[in-house]
C-alpha cells in the first residue's frame, strides 16, 4: 500500500442549498443555519500527469470521492486537531474537455467543504475570498501504482524519462483511503485549488465584476432601472389588494395579508384584486351624489325657494 500526498487544484466559492445544509448538519451535532456556515467547493485532484509524474485513473478518482466525504481540511498535511478549520460534506466526479497526456477523457474530483463563520476563521475566509489561500493538497493511501512503459510496479523505470519517444509516469490505482487535504504553497497537480464562483456574503457584486467594462456597466445601470420599476409595479399591485381586503372584511389581519401577499406574483395578484373589487362593489354598491329632477317643477314647488 503506498502512502500519496496530491496537490492537484484551488478553491472555488459555494453558495450553500437547502440540500447542502442538509448534508452539513447531518454531520453537526447541533442545527446549523445558513448564516452560520461558509461554503466553498474543492479541486481536490484530477487525472492529468502532475508534477511528480503520477495520475489518479477516472476509477481511482470515483472511488476517492466516497472516501473523502467528511474529511477534515487542515494546513500543509500537518496533522493536528488545532489545524482543523473545515470539512467536505460532498463530492462529484466532474467531466472536463479535452484528453489528457495518458490519452484519457479529462476529469477532476471536486469537492465542497463548510467552515464555521467565526471569529477564529474570520482572516481564513478573508484570504480565500482575496485567492490567496486557495491551493490544496490531498493525502491518501492507493494498493497500486503501475509503470506507463511497462505495465508492472515497483519496476526500474525512472518516472519523467522517455523511453523510445514514450513518457515515464505512475497510474496510481484502487485507492484504500483517504486521509486529509490541506491548504498548500506548491501542488503537485497544477490544477488543485479552490474553484471560483459566487455565493451569497462574498462581498463580490455585479458592479465590481464589470468594473472597467463601460458598455456591461451601461447594461446593467439600464436592467437596474427597469428593475425598479417592475418593483414599483408590484408594490402598488399588492398595496391595492389589501386596501380592498380591508374594504371587503373589516375582520381581516391586514399585517398577516400583507405578509402574504409578498409571496404570490403579478398574475395571482391581479385575479386577488379582481375578487375584492367584486366583493368591495357588492358591499358598497354606488350611489348617486345628485338626485334627479323633474323637467318641469310644480307651482308648489317653484314657490317652495321663497318661503320663510
Amino acid at each position: 500500500m503506498l502512502d500519496i500526498k496530491k496537490q492537484p487544484g484551488s478553491v472555488l466559492r459555494h453558495q450553500v442549498s437547502r440540500e447542502d445544509m442538509a448534508l452539513i448538519n447531518a454531520m453537526a451535532r447541533s442545527a446549523l443555519t445558513p448564516e452560520e456556515v461558509y461554503t466553498f467547493a474543492v479541486r481536490l485532484c484530477d487525472n492529468e500527469i502532475d508534477r511528480d509524474f503520477e495520475r489518479f485513473d477516472r476509477a481511482a478518482l470515483k472511488t476517492l470521492g466516497e472516501l473523502f466525504v467528511g474529511k477534515s481540511g487542515i494546513f500543509d498535511h500537518q496533522w493536528s486537531a488545532q489545524g482543523q478549520t473545515a470539512r467536505l460534506y460532498k463530492t462529484e466526479l466532474v467531466a472536463e474537455e479535452g484528453v489528457t497526456e495518458a490519452g484519457e477523457p479529462c476529469c477532476y474530483l471536486k469537492g465542497y467543504a463548510y467552515m464555521l463563520r467565526s471569529e477564529k476563521n474570520e482572516d481564513l475566509i478573508a484570504e480565500i475570498e482575496a485567492g490567496i489561500k486557495k491551493e490544496v493538497s490531498i493525502g491518501c493511501s492507493v494498493s497500486r501504482s503501475v509503470c506507463s512503459i511497462c505495465g508492472q510496479s515497483g519496476c526500474g523505470h525512472q518516472r519523467g524519462r522517455r523511453y523510445d519517444g514514450k513518457l515515464c509516469y505512475f497510474t496510481l490505482q484502487a485507492p484504500t483511503d483517504a486521509y486529509e487535504w490541506s491548504f498548500v504553497a506548491v501542488p503537485a497537480q497544477r490544477k488543485a485549488g479552490i474553484i471560483k464562483g459566487l455565493t451569497a456574503g462574498s462581498g463580490l457584486s455585479l458592479r465590481k465584476l464589470l468594473a472597467g467594462h463601460p458598455t456591461a456597466m451601461a447594461e446593467l445601470e439600464a436592467l437596474e432601472r427597469e428593475a425598479a420599476l417592475g418593483r414599483s409595479y408590484m408594490t402598488g399591485l399588492r398595496r391595492e389588494a389589501v386596501r380592498l381586503a380591508g374594504m371587503a372584511d373589516e375582520a381581516l389581519d391586514l399585517r398577516t395579508f400583507a405578509a402574504a401577499m409578498d409571496k404570490l406574483d403579478e398574475a395571482e395578484l391581479k385575479e386577488l384584486t379582481a375578487a375584492y373589487q367584486r366583493r368591495v362593489d357588492d358591499k358598497y354598491p354606488p350611489l348617486p351624489q345628485v338626485r334627479p329632477r323633474r323637467a318641469v317643477p310644480s307651482a308648489d314647488e317653484a314657490d317652495l325657494a321663497y318661503l320663510i
